[in-house]
């Protein structure tokens, strides 16, 4: 029995023994390259992560564009945007970015094409900005007619005038306002003296689109600015200069043009006929300047023996300020005065010498459609005036 149980034991022992993994010098080689499963395993992870990744790209593309649609806190005053016929939404978006009113044309643009796109109207337009880009939008597709009201101010309108026109046609400006603000010698404007406060003859007058959120400083200012592209357009500093006048001075030669002259054809016979007067030292006596400033209804010959700086019957010189707003013809007249009658015309032909001195110096309303009949000698300008009367054309 004992025998039998070394036996047991043994063949025990030996069946340990024989266990490979408790022999150090056979243990198997085991193979830990990387296997299908672990190359399978990396790729699901930088799938992931470019997932991930690209979320967060497209966060960030997304937050960027929303501030620019959103644009940032509103600044500033709202300020006037103009659209031509040939703007196309490329145009409108960069001169929007140019402007200040949004940060990013190129998003601008992308917009319009996800809203629906853009078909502008020409006119004016008033934006804040910095505002939300469906509210440029929305102020771009509403027709300036829905919003705006034409106000005309006709060529000859003082600025007392312009100021009760803009008072009738827009309800919550005041002529009085209008009037305080024209008055401010302070405010910059091109040509207008130092010691002057007035801006007559210095708002161009025209047709605007007025809103009801405009203000009468806004207004002044916009007929201001047009004033100075007409004079820069027509060459008034250069022109002005070869005349020996003053821009101002010639605004005020405009103005009086724009009041005589009722036909276009007269305008630079009158412009003539008061550089030569203003040269030959005589008085202008122009009717139109005594009724500046007066009432409509002052008869004429208490008109003419007023004590006025406007009174050219009694003051030589030209009057002290412009006596109306003048449109371009008259500021053009003024620039560009006609020549004097040749020697071999007419109206020389009864001077002693037609070569010297034939000038135009007076003219007296001679047509019903407000043409006048010019003259070089005075006995020429008192037959005129007789022909006018028997015409009834004259008091």
């Amino acid at each position: 029995m004992r025998s039998d149980l070394l036996s047991d034991n043994q063949r025990a022992r030996n069946r340990w023994d024989d266990d490979e993994w408790d022999l150090p010098d056979e243990v198997p080689h085991v193979d830990r390259t990387p296997g299908r499963g672990d190359r399978v395993r990396w790729l699901v992870w930088g799938v992931l992560w470019l997932v991930v990744a690209g979320v967060l790209a497209a966060g960030s593309a997304g937050w960027w564009l929303m501030q620019r649609v959103t644009e940032q806190e509103v600044v500033g005053e709202p300020v006037t945007f103009t659209l031509s016929g040939e703007d196309d939404v490329e145009a409108i978006g960069a001169r929007l970015e140019a402007t200040g009113i949004i940060s990013d044309a190129g998003v601008f643009s992308w917009y319009v094409g996800q809203k629906g796109g853009l078909e502008p109207e020409p006119g004016l337009y008033r934006l804040v900005p910095g505002s939300h880009l469906g509210d440029v939008l929305g102020v771009l597709r509403t027709s300036p007619s829905e919003t705006y009201r034409r106000v005309t101010f006709p060529e000859g309108f003082t600025v007392q005038q312009i100021a009760s026109r803009l008072e009738e046609e827009i309800d919550n400006l005041s002529a009085d306002s209008f009037l305080a603000i024209a008055e401010d010698p302070t405010r910059r404007v091109p040509w207008r003296p130092a010691d002057t406060s007035s801006l007559e003859g210095l708002l161009f007058p025209d047709t605007y689109q007025v809103s009801n959120a405009d203000n009468e400083g806004q207004v002044i200012e916009r007929m201001i600015e047009l004033m100075e592209r007409v004079a820069l357009q027509e060459e008034l500093e250069l022109r002005s200069s070869a005349l020996g006048v003053s821009p101002y001075e010639a605004l005020i030669v405009a103005s009086m043009i724009e009041r005589e002259a009722k036909v276009d054809g007269d305008r630079a016979l009158i412009a003539r006929v008061i550089y030569n007067r203003l040269e030959l030292g005589m008085n202008l006596e122009i009717d139109a300047t005594l009724f500046y400033d007066s009432p409509p209804d002052t008869p004429f010959a208490v008109l003419r023996s007023k004590d006025s700086p406007y009174n050219t019957y009694l003051y030589g010189g030209l009057p002290p300020t412009p006596i109306a707003n003048p449109g371009r013809a008259s500021i053009r007249a003024a620039l560009n005065p006609a020549p004097n009658p040749s020697s071999g015309n007419d109206l020389c032909v009864v001077l002693d010498d037609p070569t010297v001195g034939c000038n135009y110096l007076y003219y007296v309303l001679a047509d019903d459609d407000g043409s006048h009949a010019f003259a070089v000698t005075f006995d020429q300008h008192l037959t005129n005036i007789e022909t006018s009367r028997a015409k009834g054309l004259l008091d």
